[in-house]
């Protein structure tokens, strides 16, 4: 496990230097929820990084990642734990077979309910990590599409993050794992989790962090290509798309046109590959051919006005 960062550039550095290009508020986020012992609730749109925030935490902490995917119905069974019941009853008659019928049921039952037939699932995994040594990094997933009655029984593991096996009793953290929760906000998180909760809502990045992210995540592209794309990209993103796209398709998208050995944005290269930019019909009809021509001829105006202005202070120097 890897030494706790001293302060929030540390953090920044730690990001960095695993591939996540994280500004001042994200790092500030993640310093004190890991310092203070808090959960993180990070909600945004879809795409913007808050899952691999996560992911890049737990590789720069050197720490498990421990993930349980929020969905409709989530309940215990598949959160915390449940009994092997198929492994019981084969065991079951195991038993009876050896013993020609004749069972100790009290003796029975506690083989039954021990951690032999027991199914741990995420939560449960994270608190016996926690107690191994090595706090995990807890990434409770899309909390937004779980239910209610989960986010009930959520609050009471965020409390003390602890819980009770009736069969086998209470199981807790020695030492709190780092819980970091996900909301794409297709509902609102009850408001006693959110009290929970430290909170950063996590936005498309700005123009020159997402230029960043393309140097580090896509270093064979061309620097001028990689300009046009992070332009294009911040310019449809204020247009009404059904879904804008995120950061993983803005790298995606520089890899296929790299792969195409295209230097620079053109018409042609946008028509023929806005399959790996946009993921709707509606939203590709919306921005191929005139409009994506306008934004080209729109991002290359300017360019040039802004090499025509770096030129004129170097004569002026």
């Amino acid at each position: 496990m890897a030494d706790q960062p001293a302060d929030v550039a540390q953090m920044k550095e730690m990001l960095l230097g695993h591939g996540y290009v994280a500004d001042q508020a994200i790092s500030t986020a993640v310093f004190l929820a890991l310092t203070l012992e808090r959960p993180l609730l990070l909600e945004g749109e879809a795409g913007v990084g808050k899952t691999e925030i996560a992911n890049t935490v737990a590789a720069a902490l050197d720490r498990p990642l421990v993930r349980l995917q929020c969905y409709e119905g989530l309940d215990v069974a598949n959160a915390a734990y449940e009994w092997n019941y198929s492994r019981q009853l084969l065991h079951i008659r195991a038993v009876e077979a050896a013993q020609g019928g004749q069972v100790d049921l009290a003796n029975l039952e506690g083989d039954l309910y021990s951690e032999a037939f027991l199914l741990k699932r995420p939560l449960l995994q994270a608190l016996e990590l926690s107690n191994a040594g090595t706090p995990p990094v807890l990434l409770i997933d899309e909390l937004d599409r779980a239910d209610a009655p989960f986010e009930a029984f959520l609050l009471e593991i965020l409390a003390d993050y602890r819980f009770t096996i009736p069969e086998l009793g209470p199981i807790a953290a020695e030492r709190a794992p780092l819980v970091i929760l996900t909301s794409n906000r297709t509902r609102e998180i009850h408001d006693a989790v959110r009290r929970r909760c430290f909170y950063h809502w996590v936005d498309y990045p700005s123009l020159e962090r997402e230029l960043a992210i393309l140097r580090l995540k896509v270093p064979e592209a061309p620097e001028t290509l990689r300009r046009e794309v992070v332009r294009f990209i911040q310019s449809i993103r204020q247009m009404d798309l059904y879904k804008n796209p995120g950061i993983a398709e803005t790298i995606n998208w520089a890899q296929a046109l790299t792969s195409l050995s295209y230097v620079a944005l053109d018409a042609t290269a946008v028509d023929s590959t806005l399959g790996t930019l946009l993921k709707y019909q509606d939203d590709i009809q919306k921005i191929e051919g005139s409009e994506a021509a306008r934004l080209l001829g729109e991002i290359k105006s300017e360019a040039g006005a802004v090499q025509r202005q770096a030129g004129q202070d170097g004569g002026d120097g």
